[in-house]
């Protein structure tokens, strides 16, 4: 690996280093830059625990448990400058004692990272927000063939590499990570690759048993919900348009949980909210900027006692300083699953919805001039871009 110097149009080698020899130690150094850096690993994962121990009957702990996209746990265990012959027995072993835990053990278990590492928070709304579902019953955690396990070792033994594609080679989704500090003075580099399986045959080699998964579950579960929730949005558009709600006469059924609606500033829609265990009507604020999605709240705020007073209820003004998105809400605890409850909720979106965007269109006209004088100088500043290119 060499460092580029473009003042002397130069390169120079970096030095290859040992963790040992950089003092690093596997627990306090590589365990925690994952932690806090997980897509290092090439894809998105959310840390449920670290130095997990809650198997029955032993004190073996695995180095790092998470999360993938499709709900599949991933065992991590990492091995600094040499992988050891037996960490392939390891990982199957912590492997088959996860493929036990159920949806309520998985959030519990994250729940103690959360309240120890990480100040608190809901497991459940955090899991829920990773795969993008609205209810955690919507997600399938931990399917009985969903396991994964990737290591990660600055050198990996024969009998290692070996074992991991007889066993990729039979369905088991496992990767190896090649890590590798170097060090260019006082500065220290990371190089992490994949070097099992190879990444331009990984989709197709690791991406089988995740692959079965989802199939499986577009078969069951989430096909049922699809369905159920286009039924419903089917008889919710039905009553909009006969109480002449017109905000939402072009949108269509769809499949998801929410229907949006355009509310005359860009990015800011209405929508409408179908959950299992309630309805919502609510204005997303979710412009590109999350600092203008805070300042157009904040402004919208500034004018909450009278948009409370025409929409006749109070609102949850929802900041959410960490996220990009902001959002004014308002909900009602129903039974989705009940189709004989489906008229009640019809009817309460079909009001609220007319109602929100009545107490909401005089604030929005008044953010909405400063909003779309921004977009047109963005668009001025893009043509004038192509023209100089």
């Amino acid at each position: 690996m060499f460092r580029v110097d473009r003042g002397a149009n130069r390169i120079s080698r970096l030095t290859q280093k040992r963790f040992g020899d950089l003092g690093l130690r596997e627990r306090d150094h590589l365990q925690e830059w994952l932690v806090h850096q997980p897509d290092a690993l090439g894809e998105e994962l959310l840390i449920l625990q670290k130095e997990f121990d809650g198997f029955d009957e032993t004190r073996e702990r695995l180095d790092l448990l998470a999360l993938d996209k499709a709900g599949n746990l991933v065992v991590i265990e990492n091995k600094l400058d040499d992988s050891g012959r037996d960490v392939t027995w390891q990982a199957l072993k912590y492997a088959a004692y996860v493929s036990t835990l159920k949806a309520v053990q998985i959030v519990e278990v994250f729940q103690k990272y959360l309240d120890r590492y990480c100040g608190g928070g809901s497991a459940s709304e955090l899991i829920c927000e990773f795969l993008e579902v609205e209810e955690l019953q919507e997600a399938k955690l931990n399917p009985s063939t969903g396991q994964r396990m990737i290591f990660i070792a600055a050198n990996f033994r024969r009998e290692v590499t070996a074992t991991a594609m007889w066993l990729i080679g039979r369905g088991i989704a496992m990767q190896c990570f090649r890590v590798t500090p170097f060090a260019f003075g006082d500065e220290l580099f990371l190089d992490l690759q994949q070097i099992i399986p190879p990444p331009e045959a990984a989709d197709y080699m690791i991406g089988i048993s995740s692959k079965e998964v989802e199939e499986t579950a577009v078969q069951g579960t989430q096909k049922r919900r699809h369905d159920l929730r286009l039924q419903f949005w089917a008889q919710a558009l039905e009553r909009l348009r006969a109480d002449g709600v017109r905000l939402f006469e072009n949108v269509s059924p769809a499949s998801s949980h929410w229907l949006n609606a355009g509310s005359g500033v860009r990015s800011c829609p209405y929508a409408m909210v179908f959950g299992l265990s309630e309805a919502r009507v609510e204005l997303s604020l979710n412009r590109p900027d999350a600092s203008e999605n805070k300042r157009l709240f904040d402004q919208l705020l500034a004018s909450r006692k009278e948009i409370e007073a025409a929409f006749g209820h109070q609102l949850d003004w929802r900041r959410m300083d960490s996220k990009k998105q902001s959002r004014i809400v308002f909900s009602k605890e129903f039974d989705g699953l009940d189709k004989d409850s489906w008229p009640a909720i019809t009817a309460w979106l079909s009001n609220h919805i007319k109602s929100l965007e009545a107490a909401f269109s005089g604030p929005l006209t008044k953010v909405g001039r400063m909003v779309r004088l921004k977009d047109e100088d963005d668009e001025s500043e893009q043509d004038l871009d192509r023209v100089q290119k």
